[in-house]
C-alpha cells in the first residue's frame, strides 16, 4: 500500500463504514492516545495502517455489497426503492403490481373453496342401532334384519396444485402457466456480524451497577406442587391425608403471635402498593427498580463530585488574585472580604493560612492545604505489567551508635569506610551497591546511629524494602535501636535482626531477644515471625547466613520496577565540592537515569553533566535501585527530596522557581520578630538571653541534624536562634552576617576561606570548627550555661547572743555577745533578729576580745561586736552571721 500522508478521522470512518467512536476506542487501546472523538483529528500513517489491518474486512465487505452497511449502535433501516437505480426501480414496481393482483385472486379462490367444503356433508363415523332396539317378546321371534352397510365415502386425496396467478381463461383451459419466481423483500440482508467494541466508562459503570442490583435481588422461591397420581379404586386415604394437612395448617395459624398495630399498618401499605402495581408485570417492576438504583447512584456520584469541587487544594501564602481565580470570583470581592475582617491587602499580596480559610468560608468553599511538592508534583505515567522487571532490593542498616552497622557493611563490601569517619562513628548517610557471590545485586543504605540523626534514619526507611536492625550482644537494645524499630514499623518495612559482636566474652544474645520480646517483636527461634542471626561483623562470623535471610525476605517481596520510563527517586545526600560544584547522591527507584537528562530535585534543577558510582567511577546510566552521584544541579537539595526527569530545561526551571518562591515566603512568614509582649516577658524574667548561631557543614543531612540538635537546647531563659545554615565552606558573607547579628559560627567538617578567616579576626567573630557532632552540641551547651547568671546560695556560719549593750563615745554602740554556734569573722555579713523578726542586715565594723581587734571568734567565747551604721541594739537580740556563695547554673533541656 502506498504511503498515506494524513487523513481526517471522519474520512476514515466513511472509508471503513464505521463510527468515529469505534475508531477512536480502537486507536486508544493501541496506545496512540488521541483523546476524545474529534472528526477533524488528522491520522498519522501508523494509525491508518493499524486501522487497515483491523478493519480491512469491513472495507472489502462494503465494496462488494455496494450498499452502505449501517454503523454500530444504530438501528438497521430497510432498503428503500428510492435508493435503487431508475431501471431497477421501474422493474421492481411492475413486479410489485403483479404480486398484488395475484395475491387478490388467490384470496378469492381460497374463500370460494372454503364455502364449498362447508356445504358438503362429512361422514364422521357409524352408529350401532342394535343397542337401541327393545327386547323381543316371549314366543315370537322376529327375524333379524340387517341394514346394508353403507361404505364410507372417502374423498380422494386431491393433489395440491399450486395455483398460479393468471386470467380466467387460462385457468379454465387448465393450461400450465410458468411465471418467474419473485422473492418478496422483507428487510435488510444480513451480510455479517459487527463486533461490539469497548463501551465508554459511563456505560460500563451503569452495567456494573445493574449487575449488582440483579445480584442483590432475592429470587422468588418456587413452590413445588406435589404431583397427584391418579388414584384407582378407593380414594378415602387420599381424602383423609388432605384433612390432616388442613388441620395442621389451621393449628399453625392459631399458634401465631398477636398482631400489633404497626404490623397491620405495614401490611396495609404493602397491600395497597401491590394493588396499585397489580397491572404491571414482574419484569416491569424489576426494570423500574434497576433504573431507580442507577439513578440514585448517579445522583450520589454527582453530589460527591460537587462536594469535591467545593474543596480547593492550595499551598500556604497564596496571593489574593490566585485565591479569587481558584474560587472563580472577582478579586475585588476577595479584597472587600479582607477589609471586612480588618485586613488591608493588595491584589498580589500573599495571605496567610488563617486568612485563606476565613475568606474561603465566606464564599462557601473549603480549603485543603498541600505542600509545594504536592501541588507542583510531577505526574508519572502508570506502569504497564509487561514493562515491570525485577530489581535489586534496597536494604537499610539501622541501629544504635557504635553497634557495628558500618563495620558490617565494610565486611560485605570488603572496604573500610569507618576508618574515614571522624571519631570512628558514622555521621553521613551512604548508599552502596554490592554484588554477591551468586550474582545477585543488593543496594545497602547505611544510616548514622547517633541520636542527632533521627531525620536521616526516617529518610532511610522511606526508600528501603527491608531494614536490618543491628543490636550489639554486649550492649542490648538501646534508645536509638527502639527509634529505628519504630521508623521501620511506621514505614511498614519488614525487619531482620542482626545480633552483632558475638565474638566478645560479654555477649548475651538471649538478653537481646528478651528485650525484643518486651517490644512485641518475637524472633523465629522464639515462635515469632522476625528473622534473627547472630553475627560478628569484625570477624565475619555468619555474615553470609544473614545475607541469605535478607535475600529470602527480598524474594518474598518480589520487588519490581519499570526501567524504560523516565527516572525518579530520592536524594540521599547533597554537598558543595570546590572543584565540581553542587553534587548530590541520589537513589534511582524507577526508570533509568542517563547523563544529559534534565533533572528537578526539590527547588533546584539542572542538567546531569556526569554521574559516578560510590567508588567515584564514571557511569553513563543508572537503572532502578542504583545509587549514583550526579553533577549539574544549581543548588544543594535537601536530603529526602524527590527528583524527577523532565523533557526540557524550561519546564524544570518554571517548577523550581515556583517552589523557591513558596519556600522563601514560608521562611519569611515563619521568622519570628520581637514584640512588646515578648519584651515584657523578658523584662519580667530579668535574665533572658539569646544565642545566635550560623551553622555550616559538609553535607545537607549533617547540617539539618546539627541545627535541629542546637534548637532543642533552647530553654525559657536562653534561646538558640539558627539565623543561617548551609552547605559548603565558611565564606566572607557568613562572617559579615555573624558580625551584623552578633552570632557564633559553627563549622562541621568544613574550614573557612582565607578571606573569611581574616575578616573574622578583624571583627572578633567567634568561629568554632568541629568534626564530631556531639562535641559541637556539648560546647554550645557549655556556652549557654556560661551565659546564665549564677544561682546565689546562702549559708549560716554563726549565731551570736547579745548579753549586754555598751555605748562608748566616739565609737558608738558595742554589744557584749556570746558566740553560741559557729564562727564569726570580721568580714561576715550579719542580720539582727529580734523576737524572730529580721530588723537589720549589714556588715560588722569591728570584732574585739579584751580590747584587742581579732579576725574571728569561735563558738563558746565572748566578744564585743559593733555593726556598721547601726546602733539600735538591745539585750537579748540574736546576731546571725551568714555568707553567700555563687553556684553555676546547669542547662536543663
Amino acid at each position: 500500500m502506498s504511503e498515506i500522508v494524513s487523513i481526517r478521522l471522519s474520512k476514515a470512518a466513511k472509508e471503513f463504514n464505521l463510527s468515529i467512536h469505534t475508531l477512536t476506542d480502537f486507536l486508544n487501546e493501541k496506545g496512540f492516545k488521541i483523546g476524545k472523538a474529534d472528526p477533524n483529528f488528522k491520522l498519522t500513517p501508523e494509525m491508518h495502517r493499524s486501522l487497515m489491518e483491523k478493519f480491512r474486512a469491513d472495507k472489502e465487505l462494503k465494496a462488494d455489497s455496494g450498499i452502505k452497511i449501517p454503523p454500530k449502535k444504530e438501528q438497521l433501516k430497510p432498503i428503500s426503492i428510492d435508493d435503487l437505480p431508475v431501471s431497477e426501480k421501474r422493474h421492481r414496481r411492475n413486479e410489485e403490481e403483479l404480486i398484488i393482483k395475484d395475491q387478490s385472486r388467490l384470496d378469492e379462490e381460497t374463500e370460494a373453496r372454503e364455502v364449498k367444503k362447508e356445504s358438503e356433508l362429512k361422514v364422521l363415523g357409524k352408529i350401532d342401532l342394535d343397542k337401541f332396539k327393545p327386547p323381543a317378546r316371549a314366543g315370537k321371534t322376529v327375524p333379524e334384519q340387517k341394514l346394508p352397510e353403507q361404505p364410507v365415502k372417502e374423498e380422494p386425496a386431491k393433489e395440491k396444485k399450486e395455483v398460479l396467478p393468471g386470467n380466467g381463461k387460462e385457468a379454465a383451459t387448465g393450461q400450465e402457466i410458468i411465471r418467474p419466481r419473485i422473492e418478496k423483500i422483507e428487510g435488510p440482508k444480513i451480510l455479517g456480524q459487527i463486533e461490539i467494541r469497548k463501551e465508554t466508562d459511563q456505560k460500563k459503570w451503569i452495567k456494573e451497577i445493574s449487575a449488582q442490583v440483579a445480584k442483590d435481588k432475592k429470587k422468588r422461591k418456587r413452590i413445588k406442587k406435589k404431583k397427584i397420581e391418579k388414584i384407582q379404586g378407593n380414594i378415602v386415604p387420599y381424602i383423609e391425608e388432605k384433612k390432616k394437612e388442613r388441620f395442621r395448617k389451621s393449628r399453625r395459624r392459631k399458634s401465631r403471635n398477636e398482631v400489633s398495630q404497626v404490623d397491620v399498618q405495614k401490611q396495609v401499605k404493602e397491600t395497597l402498593a401491590r394493588l396499585s402495581d397489580s397491572s404491571k408485570s414482574k419484569s416491569v417492576k424489576y426494570r423500574k427498580e434497576k433504573r431507580e438504583a442507577i439513578r440514585e447512584a448517579l445522583q450520589q456520584r454527582l453530589k460527591q463530585q460537587e462536594e469535591e469541587k467545593k474543596i480547593i487544594p492550595v499551598t500556604e501564602f497564596v496571593t489574593a488574585s490566585q485565591l479569587a481565580s481558584m474560587m472563580d470570583v472577582s478579586v475585588n470581592d476577595v479584597i472587600q472580604a479582607c477589609l471586612s475582617i480588618g485586613l488591608m491587602v493588595s491584589i498580589n499580596q500573599r495571605l496567610d493560612a488563617e486568612t485563606i480559610v476565613i475568606i474561603a468560608e465566606e464564599f462557601g468553599y473549603g480549603i485543603k492545604f498541600v505542600t509545594a511538592e504536592d501541588q507542583l508534583a510531577i505526574e508519572e505515567a502508570e506502569d504497564k505489567k509487561e514493562d515491570m522487571k525485577p530489581r535489586a532490593p534496597i536494604i537499610t542498616v539501622m541501629g544504635h551508635v557504635d553497634h557495628g552497622k558500618t563495620k558490617l557493611l565494610d565486611h560485605v563490601r570488603n572496604t573500610n569506610v569507618i576508618a574515614g569517619e571522624a571519631g570512628g562513628i558514622t555521621q553521613h548517610i551512604g548508599a552502596y551497591e554490592v554484588k554477591l557471590a551468586n550474582g545477585k545485586r543488593i543496594t545497602f543504605i547505611d544510616t548514622p546511629g547517633h541520636e542527632a540523626f533521627t531525620a536521616m534514619r526516617a529518610r532511610g526507611t522511606k526508600v528501603t524494602d527491608i531494614a536490618i536492625i543491628v543490636v550489639a550482644a554486649d550492649d542490648g537494645v538501646m534508645p536509638q535501636t527502639v527509634e529505628a524499630i519504630n521508623h521501620a514499623q511506621a514505614a511498614g518495612v519488614p525487619m531482620v535482626f542482626a545480633i552483632n559482636k558475638m565474638d566478645k566474652p560479654q555477649a548475651n544474645p538471649n538478653r537481646v531477644k528478651e528485650q525484643l520480646a518486651k517490644l512485641n517483636l518475637l524472633v523465629e527461634e522464639w515462635g515469632g515471625r522476625y528473622q534473627c542471626q547472630e553475627i560478628s561483623a569484625k570477624a565475619g562470623l555468619n555474615v553470609d547466613l544473614l545475607l541469605e535471610k535478607v535475600i529470602i525476605e527480598a524474594d518474598m517481596l518480589d520487588v519490581k520496577s519499570n526501567p524504560v520510563k523516565k527516572a525518579s527517586g530520592s536524594v540521599i545526600e547533597s554537598t558543595l565540592d570546590r572543584g565540581r560544584g553542587y553534587i548530590a547522591t541520589v537513589l534511582v527507584q524507577n526508570g533509568t537515569l542517563r547523563a544529559g537528562d534534565f533533572i528537578l530535585a526539590g527547588p533546584h534543577c539542572g542538567k546531569v553533566k556526569a554521574m559516578f558510582n560510590e567508588r567515584n567511577q564514571p557511569v553513563m546510566e543508572a537503572g532502578p535501585s542504583t545509587p549514583v552521584i550526579i553533577l549539574g544541579l544549581d543548588g544543594a537539595p535537601q536530603a529526602g527530596d524527590k527528583f524527577n526527569i523532565l523533557d526540557d530545561e524550561r519546564q524544570a526551571k518554571e517548577i523550581a522557581i515556583k517552589r523557591q518562591q513558596l519556600m522563601r515566603e514560608q521562611s519569611l512568614r515563619t521568622q519570628k520578630h520581637i514584640t512588646l509582649d515578648e519584651i515584657g516577658r523578658r523584662i519580667a524574667m530579668g535574665d533572658f538571653q539569646q544565642l545566635n548561631v550560623i551553622v555550616k557543614g559538609d553535607v545537607d543531612g549533617s547540617v539539618e541534624a546539627l541545627a535541629d540538635s542546637l534548637l532543642k537546647l533552647s530553654t525559657e531563659n536562653i534561646r538558640v536562634n539558627v539565623i543561617h545554615k548551609g552547605v559548603g565552606q565558611i565564606t566572607e558573607s557568613d562572617v559579615l552576617l555573624a558580625s551584623a547579628s552578633d552570632a557564633v559560627i559553627i563549622g562541621f567538617q568544613v574550614r573557612p576561606s582565607a578571606d573569611a578567616r581574616k575578616i573574622a579576626a578583624q571583627e572578633q567573630i567567634d568561629m568554632r570548627l568541629y568534626s564530631v557532632i556531639y562535641d559541637a552540641i556539648n560546647h554550645v551547651k557549655d556556652a549557654m550555661e556560661g551565659m546564665l547568671s549564677p544561682e546565689m546560695h546562702e549559708k549560716i556560719v554563726a549565731t551570736v547572743e547579745v548579753r549586754d549593750v555598751f555605748k562608748i563615745t566616739k565609737v558608738g554602740t558595742v554589744a557584749g555577745s556570746f558566740v553560741s554556734e559557729g564562727k564569726i569573722a570580721k568580714n561576715t555579713k550579719v542580720r539582727v533578729i529580734r523576737d524572730g523578726i529580721v530588723i537589720h542586715s549589714g556588715n560588722l565594723s569591728s570584732v574585739k576580745r579584751f580590747k584587742e581587734d581579732v579576725k574571728e571568734v569561735v563558738s563558746g567565747y565572748e566578744c564585743g561586736i559593733a555593726i556598721a551604721n547601726y546602733s539600735d541594739l538591745q539585750k537579748g537580740d540574736i546576731i546571725e552571721g551568714y555568707e553567700v556563695t555563687e553556684v553555676k547554673r546547669k542547662l536543663l533541656v
